[in-house]
This record gives C-alpha cells, sequence and structure tokens, in this order.
C-alpha cells in the first residue's frame, strides 16, 4: 500500500554532508550536517594520557575529530566559541572556560603522499618547518633562551639538511618552547 502524505523533511536533513571535509571550522561555518563528537573532547581531556594513538581505518574522521581538538584547544581559536554552539562539549560551563586557552600544535599526515620513504620524509619535515613558521612569535619571547631561539632558527632555515634525528626532536622541542612561553603543557 503507497502512502499519499508527503515526506516532512527536517531542518538537520536539509544540510548538505560535507563529504571529504576535514578541517572542522569550515565544516561547521558552511552549516554542514555534522554528527556531534565533542563528547570525545571531553573524554579525552578527562583521561590525562601522555599519548592518544587513534587506529582506524581511512576515512573514519580521523582528521576531522583532530581538527576539533584544534578548534576547541588552540588558542588561535580563542573567540571562535561560536563553532561549537548547540555542540554537546559547550553546554558544560567548565569546557567553555578553557575553548581557546592552549597553544595547539596541529599537525596532520592526510596528505602526504609519496612513492618511496625519502619522499615522504621529505614531505614531513616540510610539514615540520611550516609548524615553526606558525610559532615564529616565539623568538621575540623573552622567556625563551638565545640557545633555544638558535636552535629554532635552525629548524625554519635547515629544513634541506635537516636530519632524521632533528626531523623527530624538533617536536618535542617545540613542545617545550611553547611550555616556556605560555606556562603551561
Amino acid at each position: 500500500m503507497k502512502s499519499t502524505k508527503p515526506w516532512k523533511v527536517g531542518r538537520t536533513m536539509q544540510k548538505q554532508v560535507g563529504i571529504g571535509k576535514q578541517d572542522f571550522a569550515a565544516l561547521r561555518e558552511s552549516q554542514c550536517f555534522y554528527i556531534d563528537k565533542t563528547d570525545f573532547i571531553r573524554q579525552w581531556w578527562n583521561y590525562r594520557d601522555d599519548v592518544t594513538l587513534i587506529t582506524r581505518p581511512r576515512r573514519f574522521g580521523k582528521t576531522l575529530n583532530m581538527s576539533m581538538l584544534n578548534c576547541f584547544f588552540s588558542n588561535k581559536y580563542a573567540d571562535r566559541g561560536d563553532l561549537f554552539e548547540g555542540l554537546d562539549i559547550w553546554k558544560d560551563s567548565g569546557y567553555r572556560q578553557i575553548q581557546g586557552t592552549y597553544p595547539v600544535l596541529y599537525l596532520s599526515f592526510a596528505s602526504v603522499k609519496a612513492d618511496n620513504v625519502s619522499d615522504a620524509k621529505k614531505q614531513v619535515k616540510s610539514r615540520i618547518v611550516s609548524l615553526y613558521q606558525d610559532f615564529e612569535y616565539l623568538l621575540e619571547n623573552e622567556k625563551l633562551m638565545e640557545s633555544e631561539k638558535m636552535a629554532y632558527r635552525h629548524i625554519l632555515t635547515e629544513m634541506a639538511e635537516m636530519d632524521d634525528v632533528t626531523a623527530c626532536d624538533s617536536l618535542n622541542y617545540l613542545c617545550r618552547y611553547l611550555e616556556h612561553a605560555y606556562g603551561k603543557k
């Protein structure tokens, strides 16, 4: 038996699905359909793990979740609470207070595509240098020692000659520089 009633489409059904979108801010700004996964922020924050390993297949939302964490915690998004309005995490005033208050190292390898290990290493090193460029203002910070500033400049200028050990250590160094500058991890 056929139904003669017209289908009613709710507000959420009228939104576009952001297929392939990995940028949380762009997804929210474009009013795309979004399944609220902000409880992940609360769970991750409360666990206080030193390291979090998220293993899921390709196209499972790992990069989008990382972008969401970046938008939530990064001081670059300090005035962007609007991205979280209407979402689960925004109901808790304690989390609203910490939104946008941390320096965040956001590094995704999603676009590293290479046919060999050497080319992949070059792309990763290039992303490390870009990350250092994002925080170049640290060179003006009085809390960093001159030796730290010299090491920082070395990373910025020596990408082509950056050895693998320096590349591996560079993220730890940048974390330490940010901790010195901001007084928090």
